[in-house]
């Protein structure tokens, strides 16, 4: 009982991160730079990145910056545009960062009632051991 709680708990780690990084991506996503000076970078997209724990169970999430993290976009009014009128610009869909939320929001409501369940499984098993 224990272990499912610490792998839940891994869990509702891996849906925050993975929610933290569509938000930044989001509230980003027209955050462009330069192509050439390193002063002006865009914004670089962001993902996350799972691996699962050996000790136990349970998943070790981080995040990573995307690949490509950006792309060239042309905005001639952007001062630091380059003589074309192209600028770096973060690769985003905005589709896949909707679809990323609701998974980690999905995500975290299935490892929320693990937590539940195991509560509840603890309880009925002290209930037995204190009717011994």
């Amino acid at each position: 009982m224990e272990n499912s709680i610490g792998i839940a708990i891994s869990g509702l780690n891996s849906a925050s991160l993975r929610l933290q990084a569509s938000a930044s991506n989001i509230a980003n996503m027209r955050t462009s730079g330069s192509l050439t000076d390193p002063d002006h970078p865009a914004y670089e997209a962001q993902t996350t990145q799972s691996t699962a724990m050996s000790n136990g169970g349970g998943v070790l999430t981080k995040i990573v910056t995307k690949e490509p993290s950006t792309t060239i976009a042309f905005d001639p009014n952007a001062f630091y545009a380059d003589e074309n009128g192209m600028v770096s610009a973060p690769f985003i869909n905005m589709d896949e960062e909707l679809i990323n939320m609701k998974m980690a929001e999905q995500a975290y409501k299935t490892n929320a009632q693990t937590i539940r369940t195991a509560g509840k499984m603890f309880d009925a098993l002290i209930g037995i051991m204190e009717d011994k």
